[in-house]
C-alpha cells in the first residue's frame, strides 16, 4: 500500500468528526431526524431506533475495502441452511404474469386510442395502470433476466423481449448485461453503473436535484450505462431493438400515435414519482448512518412487483426466483430480521428528498477489482471463482424441477 494513501477515503472515516469513541450514545438522535429504516427483531447491536454511526460526508460516495456483501453472507446462510438450495430453479408463474400485464397494457391501449394524451381520463389510467404496469414489467424483465421463467436460456430472452414491448423502447438485452454486472461487482466504480455517477453527484447533491433526479430517474437508469460502460452488441440486442419497434410501427400504423404516448407515458410514470418506484432508491442508498448496501421491503406492494422488494434475498440468491424468495426470509430469519429494512416504498421517495442525510452521495463506491474488468466491455472479463449458487449470473440454468413449488 502507498505510503501516500489517504485512507480517510475508506469507510467515512472523515464523517465521524468529533466524537472520539463512537457509539449509540455519541451519534444519538439529537438534531438527527428518526431512523427510516426499521429492524423487524432488534438486537444488542442494532436496536433500531438508536443510530450506530454519524451522517455521511455529503461531498463524496462511502469509499470501501471490503468486498460486496453477498458473497460472504450467501457462504453463511447456506451452511447455517442448506436446505435454501432446493429453492432454485425457474418458476412457471412468471410466464403468466408476463402475459397477462402485456395483454392488460394492450387492451388499455386500444380503449385509449382515441383519447387526447392531456385529459385527465388519460393521464390517470396512465398512472394508475400504465405505471404499475410497466413497472411490472420492468421488474419482470429483471427476473427474467436471471434465466427464472424458463429452463431454456433462448426462451427467457424471448420472453423478457415479449415483456419489453409495452415499454415501447428497446432495452431488456442491453439491461441484462449491465445487471449481471450490478451483482458479480456491486458497488465497483466504472463497472457497476447502477452507481451515480461523480458528475451527478456534483450536480444534484441539493434538494432541487433530488427532486430532478426523483421524478427522472427512469432517464438516469436509461442513459447512465451508455456514458459509462459501453457494451458489445449481440445478435438479441439486434432482435430486441427489431421486434420492438416493428410492434411500434404497427400500433402505429394501424391505431395512430396515441397508443405509443400511452406505452411511454407509463414508462416515464413507472420511474417517476409512483409508489412503486421507491424501489430504485430503496434497494442500496445508504440510510441512517448505517453501511449496510442493500435494503428489503417487505409490504403489499411486493405482489405487483415480482417480490423485488426482497432485495437482500434476491442479492444473496440470485437463482431463487421471485415466488420462493419469502421462503428463503422465513427459513434464515437471523439473517434478514435483524438488519434493516424499509417500511414503505413511497416514503423512500419522500424521505429521499428531504432528509439531508441521504442523497445521491449515499451509495457504497469501491475502486475495480480488476483493472481490465474496468475496461473491458462486460463479455471477455476475468471472472472471479464464483460459489455454486451463483450460477444464474451468467447464462447458466441449474436442472430443477418447476413443480417444487
Amino acid at each position: 500500500m502507498s505510503e501516500s494513501t489517504d485512507f480517510s477515503l475508506y469507510g467515512g472515516a472523515e464523517s465521524v468528526g468529533p466524537c472520539e469513541k463512537p457509539s449509540k450514545q455519541c451519534y444519538g438522535n439529537a438534531n438527527r431526524a428518526p431512523r427510516r429504516t426499521v429492524i423487524l427483531s432488534p438486537t444488542a447491536q442494532d436496536d433500531g431506533v438508536s443510530y450506530l454511526g454519524p451522517p455521511q460526508d455529503p461531498h463524496d460516495f462511502l469509499w470501501l475495502m471490503t468486498e460486496e456483501p453477498h458473497r460472504s453472507r450467501r457462504a453463511a446462510i447456506l451452511k447455517a441452511h442448506p436446505e435454501i438450495k432446493k429453492l432454485m430453479g425457474y418458476t412457471r408463474t412468471t410466464k403468466y404474469v408476463i402475459l397477462f400485464v402485456v395483454l392488460l397494457q394492450l387492451c388499455t391501449m386500444y380503449y385509449l386510442r382515441n383519447t387526447h394524451p392531456f385529459s385527465l381520463k388519460f393521464i390517470v389510467l396512465a398512472y394508475v395502470i400504465g405505471g404499475t404496469a410497466n413497472h411490472n414489467l420492468f421488474v419482470g424483465i429483471h427476473e427474467i433476466t436471471h434465466n427464472l421463467a424458463f429452463r431454456s436460456i433462448a426462451a427467457n430472452k424471448a420472453l423478457a423481449i415479449f415483456a419489453n414491448l409495452p415499454i415501447a423502447v428497446p432495452y431488456a438485452a442491453m439491461f441484462k448485461r449491465y445487471h449481471m454486472e450490478h451483482h458479480r461487482y456491486m458497488g465497483e466504480d466504472g463497472v457497476d453503473v447502477d452507481l451515480p455517477s461523480s458528475l451527478e453527484l456534483l450536480v444534484l447533491n441539493n434538494v432541487a436535484g433530488k427532486v430532478f433526479f426523483t421524478v427522472f430517474q427512469i432517464l438516469f437508469y436509461a442513459l447512465r450505462p451508455t456514458f459509462i460502460r459501453s457494451q458489445k452488441l449481440t445478435p438479441w440486442h439486434g432482435y430486441n431493438t427489431a421486434v420492438v419497434f416493428i410492434f411500434d410501427y404497427f400500433v402505429v400504423k394501424h391505431f395512430g400515435w396515441i397508443p405509443i404516448v400511452y406505452f411511454i407515458m407509463s414508462s416515464f410514470f413507472a420511474g417517476s414519482w409512483h409508489p412503486s418506484a421507491g424501489h430504485f432508491i430503496a434497494e442500496h442508498y445508504l440510510w441512517d448512518g448505517l453501511d449496510q448496501e442493500t435494503y428489503s421491503y417487505y409490504g403489499p406492494l411486493n405482489w405487483v412487483a415480482f417480490n423485488v422488494g426482497y432485495h437482500n434475498e434476491h442479492h444473496d440468491f440470485p437463482s431463487v426466483p421471485w415466488t420462493r424468495l419469502p421462503e428463503v426470509r422465513r427459513l434464515a430469519p437471523e439473517f434478514y430480521d435483524t438488519i434493516a429494512s424499509h417500511p414503505s416504498w413511497p416514503m423512500v421517495i419522500v424521505n429521499f428528498i428531504r432528509d439531508k442525510e441521504v442523497g445521491i452521495f449515499a451509495r457504497a463506491k469501491r475502486n475495480a477489482r480488476l483493472q481490465d474488468d474496468a475496461k473491458d466491455n462486460g463479455n471477455n472479463a476475468k471472472r472471479p471463482t464464483v460459489l455454486a449458487a451463483d450460477m444464474m449470473l451468467d447464462d447458466v440454468q441449474p436442472d430443477m424441477d418447476p413443480d417444487s413449488e
